[in-house]
């Protein structure tokens, strides 16, 4: 079947994508750059990767070519219900990791029945795979000042997935999206930890998001105040963007107030729950991934921010259960005393 063929199926699938040759990532000096730089903090997960990320046939011996997808996330398309916290967007529902890739392998099934003699394989966010690069060169977008890939007709809310194949597109032309963001810099003004670097890249050691998800440790004792009550990740960089501004208007992007009471009982839930407790409030969701300790660090920084002292009382006992602790609970001790 004809290029022309699966773009068509790919169209009637309602999926918005784009068609690019697999080859050596544009922006690979840049991210070796980044590494050598240590801004990927403890991800050391992304120095190993490095030789799968520059060679996509490691994933896939045969692929040619790569269909990159891009799937909105706001509103959530599979919404749960999770306590009132804080938390980015994409977290609001279950975790993208299943369900995104659930999708992509349907449309594999689909695939597979008009490329009979092709391969395919999918992956989102978690696999070595430079997605940003690919979406960028697939003509989704450009990358933005905050690093993000942004459409001109939906912002940035929105994962991107790839299906690598053996399918060889040809001589398929690259159409790229060009850069926007012109002498905007609402992005880099807004980020309370200034996070935001030169070149389009971010020091995850200084990002919130990096601070409540990836982090093994608890956050510097000279950001622990800028966390600007987030819990779990940060959508500061993406919320005060034109362009999302644009496709979802301004009022969208105004937060609700607190309701403390309810906070305060949420964090005392969490900071009061075994292992089991804390992954069963967290089922399905991204928020998952974090796992138990980080949740009772992320509680922490959230009670001391709001001078929840009462929360004292189940914060100290966790000193002594938890060593990665031991040091955040002195610390909350002497704030909330």
């Amino acid at each position: 079947m004809s290029i022309e063929s699966l773009q068509q199926i790919l169209k009637d699938k309602n999926k918005d994508f784009g068609l690019v040759k697999l080859e050596t990532p544009l922006s690979l000096n840049l991210y070796k750059k980044y590494l050598d730089q240590g801004y990927h903090g403890e991800m050391k997960y992304l120095e190993t990767q490095l030789d799968q990320k520059e060679k996509p046939q490691k994933l896939l011996s045969t692929a040619k070519s790569a269909i990159v997808i891009r799937r909105d996330y706001l509103p959530h398309p599979y919404p749960t219900s999770l306590p009132n916290l804080k938390m980015a967007a994409y977290a609001k529902g279950e975790d993208y990791h299943f369900w995104f890739k659930k999708e992509m392998n349907e449309l594999i099934e689909v695939l597979k029945v008009h490329f009979p003699k092709d391969d395919f394989v999918c992956f989102t966010d978690s696999s070595p795979v430079m997605e940003r690069d690919l979406a960028y060169r697939a003509g989704l977008g450009w990358v933005g000042k905050n690093s993000c890939l942004i459409s001109p007709q939906k912002g940035s809310f929105f994962f991107i997935g790839e299906i690598y194949t053996s399918i060889d597109i040809g001589t398929h032309k690259e159409v790229l999206v060009p850069d926007r963001c012109g002498t905007c810099t609402r992005c880099i003004d807004a980020c309370p930890t200034n996070a935001i670097n030169d070149e389009r890249t971010l020091d995850a050691t200084k990002c919130i998001s990096y601070l409540t998800i990836e982090a093994k440790e608890a956050p510097p004792l000279e950001l622990r105040d800028k966390l600007n009550g987030w819990y779990f990740g940060c959508d500061i960089c993406q919320n005060v963007c034109p362009w999302n501004q644009k496709a979802f208007g301004k009022d969208f992007f105004i937060e609700a107030p607190i309701h403390k009471v309810e906070l305060e009982e949420n964090l005392r839930t969490i900071l009061s729950a075994s292992n089991r407790q804390i992954e069963k409030i967290f089922a399905t969701s991204a928020l998952l991934r974090a796992g138990p300790t980080a949740h009772r660090r992320n509680a922490i920084l959230l009670a001391v921010e709001h001078q929840f002292k009462d929360l004292l009382e189940v914060i100290i006992p966790l000193g002594e259960r938890f060593s990665k602790l031991t040091e955040l609970v002195e610390w909350a001790k002497v704030k909330l005393t």
